[in-house]
């Protein structure tokens, strides 16, 4: 089954559907590259999806520890193009967690975050800067 359907919706606007579940989002190219920027560009797409590969991994093995919760965490991401050729150089990752989480632990959810499959697919060229801020 496919994964997704995008439709083209004319001025570097395109659609996205999740095929499973219906839900979408619209991209925008972003005004540095023709477009209006009134929504999120494709590369963003991917930088943000760095941060919620990591995110939704550390709530995978937080599910698997005894007592370890960590609803309520941020990501700040920040995404930084490079010219020639057009592409992502870098993206940077701040989660801001909670606190209350041992030292032992937060270093198994960071492991944790930094092996995620977005991490691995990404290409070893864009540099990958992650901070975990505990509590």
């Amino acid at each position: 089954m496919n994964t997704s359907q995008v439709t083209y919706l004319g001025n570097l606007r395109c659609n996205n559907t999740h095929l499973k579940s219906g839900n979408s989002f619209t991209t925008d190219a972003p005004v540095d590259n023709n477009g209006k920027g009134e929504a999120f560009s494709p590369t963003d797409t991917v930088a943000t999806g760095l941060a919620n590969c990591m995110l939704t991994m550390m709530g995978i093995k937080a599910n698997t520890l005894e007592n370890i919760s960590i609803d309520g965490t941020t990501a700040d991401v920040t995404k930084t193009m490079a010219v020639s050729p057009r592409r992502i150089s870098k993206i940077e990752v701040i989660f801001t967690l909670p606190c209350g989480i041992d030292l032992k632990t937060q270093k198994i959810l960071e492991h944790t975050a930094n092996t995620c499959p977005v991490h691995y697919s990404l290409h070893p060229d864009v540099e990958k800067v992650v901070t975990f801020n505990w509590g």
